[in-house]
């Protein structure tokens, strides 16, 4: 067939121009209202993700110790068989005694006397006799005078002293032993003993005038 005189129908030309413009049409005015964006976002779905642990497998019982192992009964002591020894008889001899028809003498003892000390007892020494010395306040010379700060202050009470005799009657040494309270009363009476004007009676050993120490209170009192 000859096609080359045929003539293009111009209708069916214009027809398929117009269709493709009517398509972009439409695929702009999609494009402008969101459709293009809503369509990506069907697409892009949200993906879900899960982890997936690792399950561990439990772990294995602890040791346990073994039973302990089970006691056991002693062993029997090993019988030992004990020696035989070959007692070999004992032969009795014949021996010949005397018979005597005496009685044999009961012997005496006789105690010793302990032995008797013949030295004579040598006699004890007697203890010294000691006369204590005495001191006679009232004597000329042993009063002490009353201190006057003492009187007004109208101080009393008693002092008591350790005094020294010598073997003529003079007063060697003075301790106060118990204070009177008062220091001044104390030093008054201790003072007029040392002052040499007292003469007392001394102590006397065996009969003898010695030195020796004696007690003695004397008592503060206003009259």
């Amino acid at each position: 067939m000859d096609f080359s005189n045929r003539q293009q129908e111009p209708g069916k030309k214009f027809l398929g121009i117009g269709l493709v413009i009517a398509f972009h049409a439409i695929l702009v005015y999609a494009l402008l209202n969101g459709l293009g964006h809503k369509i990506v976002q069907i697409i892009q779905k949200p993906l879900e993700t899960k982890m997936v642990e690792e399950v561990k497998p439990p772990p294995p019982p602890p040791d346990t110790p073994p039973p302990p192992p089970p006691k056991l009964a002693a062993p029997p002591p090993p019988f030992i068989p004990p020696p035989e020894v070959a007692v070999q008889p004992q032969v009795q001899q014949n021996t010949i005694s005397t018979v005597t028809n005496t009685k044999p003498e009961n012997p005496t003892f006789v105690k010793s006397a302990p032995p008797v000390d013949t030295k004579p007892a040598e006699p004890k020494p007697a203890a010294p006799a000691v006369v204590q010395a005495v001191i006679d306040f009232s004597a000329s010379g042993c009063k002490p005078e009353y201190p006057r700060a003492s009187a007004r202050n109208e101080e009393t009470g008693t002092t008591r002293l350790a005094v020294l005799i010598g073997a003529d009657g003079s007063v060697a040494e003075v301790k106060i032993e118990k204070s009177s309270g008062f220091r001044a009363l104390d030093n008054a009476v201790r003072n007029q003993l040392m002052s040499g004007s007292c003469r007392n009676k001394p102590g006397l050993v065996d009969g003898k005038p010695q030195q020796t120490w004696t007690h003695v209170d004397y008592v503060w009192k206003l009259d």
